[in-house]
């Protein structure tokens, strides 16, 4: 009897980490000169604004030399965009002088560059944040040039003129602290602070309604939630204050591709493209509901589309080996899973990913070497633990293959496969006992699973209880699997 051991193409959740470490300290100081329209609030708002714009500057600059951001080839300007949520200005010192109108402001910035890359190597995968991180500096640049002529006009300007300009110059400082603010739910967004992130986006929205980016990312914090109404809402608002808004409908999209509702996901890709035909992501989400139906041609079309648009696309790239992956065109997907980690070679999915391909070619020794780089890269993948233990199976060596499927368990309690995998290992070693204490949790955590009620039939025969080995057999026959309908057909009974 053939016994299948499983080596699934997996989605999974990213966590990198890199070989060094080292922490930049940089200080900055800052003299706003207020005027008599000015409050010591509105003073310190402008203060520390102008003192961070200086700060990651200079963290931009320094990144920027450094060999791996150079390897991602970014401008000093998208540094510094990608920054702005990652570190966070530390005040040291401050004094406002109400005798000479002059506010003075002191403060630093301390960053462990391992994890400002880790994080900018993650905002480079998520074109959506990225393209609203750069309109985000794009407009925090805006505000504060907008000041410095608003604060000239007041200077000037008399009677009702110099009422309504007081009032567009107030309207400006609280935008500049609704950036703050938004600047915050992004640094706590990244740490998964949640719960404190929307609150700090909740606060932006109060001091700008009209900030387009806090809606957004309000509703990507309550859709990793799971809580998919107030995160479609805070999307419909941001797309009532700007009808036109790309983001929002990816966004939107997303959620209802992961609850299902595939046709609204569609229709919000495709309108994002409408209004941007170069908005890559759009392709690149639309591919994935594709793959997801099944409809590989078009999926491929899509990615093949978002990477025309973007040749460094690293998920696109990847997304697309998935869906070569499931076509058994193991060249492309090879291909396709080498060029996204020439991109990003911390990207442990693709590792994973490649190594079931190497692994379906019989290239199990390749394969152990990508899963050995996932797991140096996270230890916290329970796939790479699975598979490094199939691959090792197949190689003879089932002591170590029973080890990793041991740690994917641990890792993973309800990874189902690794507990049909173990015990399939169980069985080559004769411990058909805890074989079958391993295919009853697979069964139990997935009651379709053919594959474990054949291997627990077989599990059963080995100890001579062959009646359990029967009424096994029967129920994997049921479900479809080919062998245990040949075996029970060849001795006359029915399933």
């Amino acid at each position: 009897m053939k016994r299948t051991v499983i080596l699934p193409l997996v989605f999974l959740a990213l966590s990198s980490s890199f070989a060094f470490a080292e922490t930049k300290t940089f200080i900055k100081e800052y003299t706003y000169q207020a005027s008599e329209d000015d409050s010591r609030n509105s003073s310190r708002t402008i203060a520390l604004r102008e003192v961070k714009r200086l700060l990651l500057e200079e963290l931009g600059t320094y990144l920027e030399s450094e060999t791996t951001v150079k390897n991602f080839q970014l401008t000093k300007d998208q540094v510094t965009a990608f920054t702005a949520g990652i570190v966070k200005a530390e005040v040291i010192d401050q004094k406002w002088d109400g005798d000479s109108l002059k506010y003075w402001l002191k403060a630093k910035i301390t960053a462990d560059t391992d994890d400002v890359i880790k994080s900018i190597q993650a905002l480079r995968k998520d074109r959506v944040k990225t393209k609203e991180l750069e309109e985000l500096k794009r407009r925090s640049d805006e505000l504060l040039s907008e000041n410095a002529t608003l604060r000239k006009d007041l200077t000037a300007a008399k009677g009702e003129t110099r009422k309504k300009r007081k009032v567009d110059y107030d309207e400006n400082i609280k935008k500049l602290t609704a950036i703050e603010w938004f600047e915050k739910g992004l640094s706590l967004g990244m740490s998964e602070n949640y719960q404190d992130a929307i609150d700090a986006y909740s606060k932006a929205i109060e001091r700008n309604p009209k900030l387009l980016g806090a809606y957004n990312n309000r509703g990507v914090i309550y859709d990793i939630l799971n809580d998919n109404e107030q995160a479609i809402d805070d999307f419909n608002r941001a797309l009532k204050l700007k009808p036109k808004d790309t983001v929002a409908y990816i966004n939107r999209g997303n959620v209802y591709a992961k609850t299902g509702n595939y046709e609204q996901a569609m229709k919000d890709y495709n309108q994002a493209m409408k209004i941007d035909p170069k908005f890559d992501a759009a392709y690149n989400n639309r591919g994935l509901v594709y793959d997801t139906l099944g409809n590989y041609k078009e999926a491929i079309k899509d990615f093949n589309k978002a990477i025309s648009l973007n040749p460094k696309y690293i998920d696109a790239f990847y997304n697309r080996g998935n869906t070569y992956g499931r076509l058994r065109d193991h060249k492309q997907a090879l291909e396709d899973y080498g060029r996204a980690i020439e991109l990003y070679p911390q990207y442990a999915d693709a590792y994973v990913n490649r190594g079931a391909v190497y692994s379906a070619l019989g290239n199990y020794n390749q394969a152990i070497k990508d899963y050995d780089t996932a797991i140096q890269i996270n230890p916290q993948i329970a796939m790479a633990y699975n598979n490094r233990g199939s691959a090792q199976f197949a190689l003879g060596n089932n002591n170590q293959a029973i080890e990793d499927f041991t740690t994917a368990i641990k890792l993973d309690p309800k990874l189902e496969m690794a507990y049909s995998n173990r015990g399939v290992a169980y069985g080559k070693v004769g411990d058909h006992l805890r074989a079958i204490r391993d295919f009853d949790r697979a069964i139990e955590l997935n009651p379709q699973d053919a594959g474990a009620y054949g291997n627990r039939g077989l599990a059963y025969r080995n100890l001579g209880n062959d009646n359990q080995a029967i009424e096994n057999f029967k129920i994997a026959a049921r479900l479809g699997l080919k062998w245990p309908q040949d075996y029970l057909r060849e001795r006359g009974i029915v399933w």
